[in-house]
């Protein structure tokens, strides 16, 4: 049975997920984006440079994979007016010139260097995800099974909440002072400063927060694994009832947050094997940890049963009294054999996309919460206005 013209939609979430995933790549290929120099060298002199002399498997295989979302991506963007082959070609030529351009702009970073071989494992990698995805477009996009479960499952306009959503086992995966203790850059930021600096800034601040002994304060009221279990379970939460919000009540919910936190902890313990020296995947499950994971998933189960509007609040209370004490409360001292152990310098612009995603993740669900709100507020507004001039 042939497609009818009405059943080919464009899909808005691919373009906006193939978007997002092309500044992930130049975030990733130009990280540290500092240190800019030439050295009198043809940003494209690479494509005639002979083979590398050490070449390793993960390297290569890395580099393929890392093209692989973005070629399927390309063809579930163009879709439906470029189909099949033809959607497989263009797929590869931007994968192609994508990598091209990275390439040629690591020229220029001392960190970094152009490479023939990594722009051939990278078109290789568009090529495959290209070529897997084009036969399935039309059942992915149309008719297919997962569409019919996005429609019955989520609500309609809720492409931006669960992409945001869908970041977070992301984000987690740098390693915190303390599970999921994700948003410390002001904390981080505040430790860069010198005396005179902090100094200076506190002389803006009220008289009450020149007190720089709060920290310690804070800290006294429970033992390290104790905040740990607070802050693991105030995340836990935050992102549970914001992952629930574009659910319909026909969803099985609890079995879909259930799996989340599941591939939360698979992210998580999948990246710092890859990244430890030593190995270890679950260094970070401290027993304060393991009581936050256990009493974060139990409210995270329950969240459900709330209004929408109540799991709203809920999760920007959440968030922003988790941020409060990740950023007030002192660094445990054994983080820094964490760190040690974690591998810094091999996978830079990893480490960087990380970082980054840990940093702002909680603030961009608060933004997202806020415009929420506002928009509620302006439609009950709106609607009691039209009521009353009935």
């Amino acid at each position: 049975m042939t497609d009818k013209p009405w059943q080919r939609r464009p899909s808005t979430f691919a373009r906006q997920a193939l978007a997002l995933y092309a500044a992930l790549v130049v975030y990733g290929s130009w990280y540290p984006f500092f240190g800019w120099r030439s050295l009198g060298i043809a940003p494209f002199a690479y494509l005639t440079d002979p083979m590398p002399q050490y070449l390793t498997l993960f390297d290569v295989v890395t580099n393929v994979l890392g093209y692989v979302p973005f070629g399927a991506l390309v063809v579930l963007a163009v879709y439906p007016r470029v189909r099949g082959a033809l959607a497989v070609a263009l797929a590869f030529g931007a994968g192609t010139l994508l990598s091209a351009l990275m390439e040629a702009g690591q020229t220029y970073l001392p960190t970094r260097i152009a490479s023939n071989l990594d722009l051939a494992a990278n078109a290789l990698g568009a090529l495959l995800g290209a070529t897997l995805m084009s036969p399935a477009t039309g059942a992915l996009l149309d008719r297919g099974l997962l569409r019919r479960i996005r429609f019955l499952w989520f609500e309609r306009d809720s492409t931006a909440i669960i992409g945001l959503a869908a970041l977070w086992p992301f984000a987690t995966m740098f390693p915190a002072p303390r599970l999921f203790g994700l948003g410390d850059w002001p904390h981080a930021l505040w430790q860069r400063f010198d005396a005179g600096m902090q100094e200076t800034l506190l002389a803006w601040t009220p008289a009450a927060w020149h007190v720089l002994a709060w920290p310690a304060l804070v800290a006294a009221w429970l033992p390290d694994d104790g905040w740990e279990a607070v802050i693991t379970a105030l995340n836990l939460l935050a992102v549970g009832a914001l992952a629930s919000l574009p659910m319909r009540t026909r969803a099985p919910r609890r079995l879909l947050l259930l799996a989340f936190i599941v591939a939360t902890l698979v992210v998580k313990a999948g990246a710092t094997f890859l990244q430890s020296q030593s190995g270890l995947a679950f260094d970070w499950a401290t027993p304060g940890a393991l009581i936050g994971l256990a009493c974060g998933t139990v409210a995270v189960l329950l969240a459900p049963a709330l209004p929408p509007g109540w799991r709203a609040t809920l999760a920007a209370l959440a968030l922003a009294t988790s941020l409060v004490f990740v950023n007030l409360l002192p660094v445990n001292p054994y983080f820094d054999v964490v760190l040690a152990d974690w591998r810094q310098g091999r996978y830079l612009h990893f480490n960087g996309l990380a970082r980054w995603l840990a940093w702002t993740w909680p603030y961009a669900a608060l933004v997202w919460l806020a415009f929420s709100a506002e928009r509620a507020w302006l439609m009950r507004r709106r609607g009691g206005g039209k009521r009353r001039g009935a």
